[in-house]
Order: structure tokens, then C-alpha cells, then sequence
């Protein structure tokens, strides 16, 4: 995959899954949270290309309190390829004993959050990246 084509799908897969502000509620922050490990790849690739200094990533898991925590942290730090020291305090999720849950057992990992910090302007420019591409696509829709 090229960078460009990298570039496209990262601000889509980001516009899709990442935090965003609300016209309520400007929050401004680059915050990526997912479960799919595959998609934690390349949203880290795309930070890369866009030059996040990686000293400025944030890990943290979220994992509902009856899983692995341990394991879970693990598991997503030698994904991220980061020391377990560098995992920020995990979030635990309730158990709730109405729903059934079917992401349990061995392969359960919870999801990752990755926070960038000084993500002001990074967030202000994906915003217009989707802006733009959102306006050549309702173009080429007329």
C-alpha cells in the first residue's frame, strides 16, 4: 500500500471509529478505540505516515472486569510493540449479568484505546481531510 492510499484510509478508518467533537461538545483530541487488531495496525501505520512522534501515543485498555486484564495488556503491548510499563491504567467495564456476552474465553482482548497528546491541530486537519473528501464525493454524486 502506498503512503497516499495509506493516507486515504487512515482518515476514513479514523472518521469511522475515532473520537469526534460535536458541535455541543468540541473536544478536539486524536482518541482511536478498537478491538480489531488488524485495524490497530494500520491505524498506527497512518500515524506514522502522518509523523506522530510516537513519544506522544497513549495505550490503555478497556476490557469488561471478568476478563484477563493482565492478558489483555499483554496481548495489545506486544501488538503496539511498547514496554507493558508504557500502558496507561486499564478501564474496566461493569459486568452486566442480563446480557450475554459472546466475546469471551482465551481470544477475548478487550479494546485498545490509543490517545495522542497535543492532538489539537492533528484533530482540526483530519476533520478537514474528511470535510474534503466527503465534499468530492457528494460531487461526483450530483
Amino acid at each position: 500500500m502506498s503512503e497516499r492510499e495509506l493516507f486515504l484510509v487512515g482518515v476514513g478508518l479514523y472518521w469511522a471509529e475515532g473520537s469526534k467533537s460535536k458541535t455541543y461538545s468540541r473536544r478536539e483530541r486524536v482518541t482511536f478505540v478498537n478491538s480489531d487488531p488488524d485495524m490497530i495496525h494500520v491505524y498506527l501505520a497512518w500515524l506514522g505516515v502522518l509523523g506522530v512522534d510516537p513519544a506522544r501515543i497513549r495505550y490503555r485498555v478497556m476490557i469488561h472486569e471478568s476478563g484477563d486484564v493482565r492478558g489483555a495488556e499483554q496481548y495489545w503491548a506486544d501488538l503496539a510493540k511498547v514496554d507493558l510499563s508504557e500502558l496507561q491504567r486499564a478501564t474496566l467495564k461493569k459486568h452486566n449479568p442480563k446480557t450475554v456476552r459472546k466475546n469471551t474465553g482465551d481470544d477475548y482482548h478487550g479494546c485498545l484505546v490509543v490517545n495522542v497528546l497535543g492532538s489539537t491541530d492533528l484533530y482540526r486537519r483530519i476533520e478537514g481531510w474528511w470535510s474534503r473528501m466527503a465534499v468530492e464525493a457528494r460531487r461526483r454524486n450530483a
